[in-house]
């Protein structure tokens, strides 16, 4: 065959194929057609062309898409790398660029592949979704969220205040919230809000569009979304949060109740004027519990949800002076409060006829100020606290209670507390002026309490000038030794119990000793010497007698119990205590209502008896009310009921105690009147009313009280002079030599004044109630050395005592002197103390066992007929003030001053 005839071999791919193709062919013929076969060029792998043997070749290689769109092979069948289609015909999964199309149709993606991409991003979207859902775990409702105070309320169930939480809040469960507020809350906010799952696309793609075009934030939020919001969220405007609050509601409107979120929707949202939640929100406004709320008023507390600032009509011009004032706010609110009750009549959730008559819009009550922990209210709620977490039987810590939610109801009358704070004011601001008189009348302070006589109920406090400034609750124990309002104790004592037989042992039974009767005669000089009550001298662990000194170094005589009583004579109760056992004074003071705690004195020595205990003002007042009530002891109370989100964890029970027989408290009363009516008690009368009381007066001057009752109320007043500054250490009790610009004070003065001032205002209006008349009880003995009556004329007698009484002796340092005159003014003591014969400005100490007892603080002044109960041997010592330690112990012990 002729070489131009040959056939040229074609290019045979590499691999395989082509080694199987060559093995074919002559072993002479295939070396030739492998020299005759180009090669591709090293360079196709980059897109260069190969050479072709002749054009009817490259035609066909152009034909099955060569040249540049395929990579050519090499000489040991090796596949080009080249950007064209594989010659092997297999389809891409994704087309792109596309497969023969030229030009920028190449990059054009088909239908295909954009239907596809769609649905697979959306699928992928539904998955992410999905498994979103699934794993989100709503967050825990945030502490403010939950934040609470506590609320206490005045006895007329009146808001006194609400504190102890840095949100006003009071959170109520979904039975409390009234129907019409859950119905004006639907109508306005979510009508699908019990048939939806917590969201409302409309709503939701209502708010994207008008963030996305930059216009004003606002809400389709579902009720739910606004809980989650509210209490699991940030409040920002931003699509992150949309997007967590999208499928925490999601989640929540799942997996928790309608009524679950209505509750927590309510409880959390704000309100305005500081109140947080629908309960805070319903006294704010109205001076209401909630579920008293009528259904205007919800309505216009649903109006407040749009935006308290611009929907209060009392404006919020602090947010904004422009648009927010009084009256746009009114008419703003008014229009849609008229809105919401449309609203809820076309629901079907309000009837029409129930509509019409709401035509007045219901203004609610002016704001108020924020309030306070100052002036009294501090020291109401710190003796509520303590009270309540101290006699509750839920278990209810100081830690649980600090985090809110408690209406704790309290006894305090509101009208009462002002009383009293503005007749001690009165007196302060007449008498102390510790910038004239810097060194005597600095440091001065009052206590009060009063108490009702049927109940127990403490009704009014006066704890100090300002609680955020005096810490010390003066109404509870500080310190200050009541003096001779102690005596009363021993009387009862005495009554009951009876004088011990001199013959017998120590120990005796009721059977042997003799009840005493308030005729009784005991010796009344001033510096007797005290006995056993066996007639044995008494001393002390070292040997020293004791001798007792009188108010002023007076001297009686033989006198009376009734009249010792009268004129505050230290020396007849302080034997009297002893004959009867200072430990039976001490059981008639706890069964009147003291405590045995680190506030009543060593029983042990003689001036047990006249008051070196310090009980609180409150104690004292609990105290007497069990001789006004004839016996019947009840414990001072200031806490009636407590509520925990509506459940109450706390109902004060009143417990009646049999603290003395009948006869015995209303002689001791009867004893308390004549002590009013004609002795060192005299300023503290009541025209027209029955008044019992007993002037004190400590050693030193260092303290003065008055107690003293009418049938239905007991009151309690102290004063005292101590440095206010805790953080000093030996803090002591300083002497009123001078205070007020007196020579010294006592019991019938300031003290006396102020209850007669507070007690002339707590009684009116309440009924004219006498005390009952004592029968007789005991026999009429002698103590004292005390040997048989006197023979000289007595002076006449009270109405209400025996004329068989004999007639004391006129003391032996002074002379009667006229009462007092009316033209002296209510405050001006020196004029009623020179008048009266009252206060002496002695001072009798009756150190321990020895005569020093004298007068130390000046000389008599007058008698004691119708004077005061004045200077201060009454808290005598042994000396070192045995039984006591002044000063050390303010600021102890628990509620009323127990230690507990």
């Amino acid at each position: 065959m002729s070489e131009h005839r040959r056939k040229t071999s074609q290019p045979q791919g590499g691999g395989r194929a082509a080694a199987r193709r060559a093995a074919q062919q002559p072993a002479g013929r295939r070396t030739e057609s492998s020299r005759r076969v180009p090669t591709a060029s090293p360079s196709g792998a980059h897109g260069d062309e190969p050479a072709f043997a002749s054009r009817a070749e490259a035609r066909r290689a152009a034909q099955r898409g060569g040249g540049r769109r395929r990579g050519g092979g090499d000489s040991s069948g090796h596949e080009g790398r080249g950007r064209g289609r594989a010659d092997s015909g297999k389809k891409r999964f994704i087309d792109y660029p596309r497969a023969g199309k030229y030009g920028f149709r190449r990059w054009v993606p088909s239908w295909k592949l954009v239907s596809g991409l769609c649905l697979g991003f959306l699928g992928l979207m539904m998955g992410a979704a999905g498994i979103a859902y699934a794993l989100v775990v709503p967050p825990e409702i945030k502490d403010l969220a939950t934040a609470q105070n506590n609320v206490y309320y005045w006895d007329d169930d009146t808001q006194m205040v609400a504190t102890g939480g840095s949100v006003n809040r009071q959170e109520i469960d979904y039975a409390q919230i009234p129907e019409a507020m859950r119905n004006a809350v639907i109508s306005a906010e979510n009508k699908s809000f019990n048939s939806d799952r917590g969201i409302d696309p409309m709503g939701i793609a209502r708010a994207f569009w008008n963030m996305a075009r930059g216009g004003d934030t606002q809400g389709g939020s579902t009720i739910t979304q606004q809980y989650v919001k509210n209490s699991m969220l940030s409040q920002d405007q931003t699509l992150s949060r949309k997007f967590k609050e999208l499928f925490i509601t999601l989640k929540v409107g799942e997996t928790v109740s309608k009524k679950e979120v209505m509750a927590g929707y309510l409880n959390v949202s704000y309100y305005g004027r500081g109140a947080s939640g629908l309960q805070a929100a319903a006294r704010t406004y109205y001076g209401k519990d909630a579920e008293k709320l009528n259904e205007s008023e919800c309505a216009f507390l649903a109006t407040l949800l749009k935006g308290a600032s611009y929907y209060d009509p009392a404006g919020a011009p602090d947010v904004d002076s422009v648009n927010a004032t009084a009256e746009k706010n009114t008419e703003r609110a008014t229009k849609r409060w008229k809105w919401i009750l449309d609203e809820e009549v076309k629901d079907g959730r309000l009837s029409a006829e129930k509509r019409k008559t709401f035509t007045e819009f219901p203004m609610p009550d002016p704001p108020k100020k924020d309030a306070k922990l100052g002036g009294q209210t501090g020291y109401l709620v710190d003796l509520a606290t303590k009270y309540f977490l101290a006699h509750n039987k839920e278990g209810v810590t100081e830690k649980e209670l600090a985090r809110g939610g408690y209406e704790i109801h309290t006894t305090f009358n509101k009208k009462k507390v002002a009383e009293l704070e503005k007749s001690i004011k009165k007196v302060y601001d007449a008498k102390i002026d510790p910038k004239k008189r810097p060194d005597k009348d600095t440091h001065v302070e009052f206590g009060g309490a009063s108490v009702d006589t049927e109940t127990g109920a403490i009704i009014a406090t006066y704890g100090g000038q300002d609680a955020t400034q005096h810490y010390t609750n003066n109404a509870d124990a500080t310190g200050a030794q009541v003096g001779s309002t102690f005596k009363p104790f021993v009387l009862a004592a005495a009554m009951e119990h009876g004088k011990r037989d001199p013959k017998r042992g120590e120990e005796q039974s009721d059977s042997e000793r003799t009840p005493v009767s308030p005729k009784s005669i005991y010796n009344g000089d001033n510096e007797l010497k005290i006995n056993l009550y066996n007639g044995q001298v008494w001393q002390n662990e070292e040997g020293k007698e004791w001798l007792q000194t009188n108010d002023g170094d007076h001297s009686y005589g033989d006198i009376t119990l009734r009249y010792a009583m009268q004129e505050s004579a230290n020396s007849p109760y302080v034997q009297l205590g002893m004959d009867v056992g200072t430990d039976k004074v001490k059981e008639a003071a706890m069964a009147a209502g003291l405590r045995d705690d680190d506030y009543m004195a060593d029983s042990s020595v003689p001036s047990f008896s006249i008051g070196t205990s310090s009980p609180s003002a409150i104690r004292m007042a609990g105290a007497y009310a069990t001789f006004a009530t004839s016996g019947k002891q009840r414990e001072p109370f200031s806490v009636t009921e407590v509520k925990h989100r509506g459940e109450i964890v706390y109902q004060h029970d009143t417990e009646t105690k049999n603290g003395f027989p009948s006869v015995v408290a209303d002689n001791v009363t009867d004893v308390l009147k004549n002590v009013v009516e004609n002795g060192t008690g005299t300023p503290a009368q009541i025209p027209g009313r029955d008044v019992a009381g007993k002037t004190g007066t400590t050693d030193g001057n260092k303290s003065a009280w008055f107690v003293g009752y009418t049938p239905q109320i007991s009151t309690a007043v102290s004063m005292f002079r101590m440095d206010d500054d805790e953080t000093k250490k030996n803090r002591e009790f300083l002497e009123m030599y001078g205070t007020g610009g007196e020579k010294s004070i006592h019991g019938a003065s300031f003290p006396a004044q102020i209850w007669q001032d507070y007690m002339t205002e707590a009684v009116k209006g309440t009924k004219v109630v006498n005390f009952p008349k004592p029968e007789p009880i005991g026999e009429t003995l002698f103590g004292g050395g005390a040997v048989s009556p006197s023979p000289t004329p007595s002076p006449t007698p009270s109405p209400s005592e025996s004329s068989e009484e004999p007639a004391p002796p006129s003391p032996t340092t002074s002379s009667p002197s006229p009462s007092a005159s009316e033209t002296c003014a209510p405050l001006d003591w020196e004029c009623r103390n020179n008048q009266d014969g009252g206060a002496t400005n002695g001072n009798g100490n009756g150190n321990e066992g020895t005569t020093e007892g004298t007068a130390d603080g000046g000389t008599d002044a007058g008698t004691s007929d119708g004077g005061t109960d004045t200077g201060a041997t009454e808290g005598s010592t042994e000396g070192t003030t045995e039984g006591t330690t002044e000063g050390e112990e303010n600021g102890r012990g628990g509620i009323f001053g127990g230690g507990g």
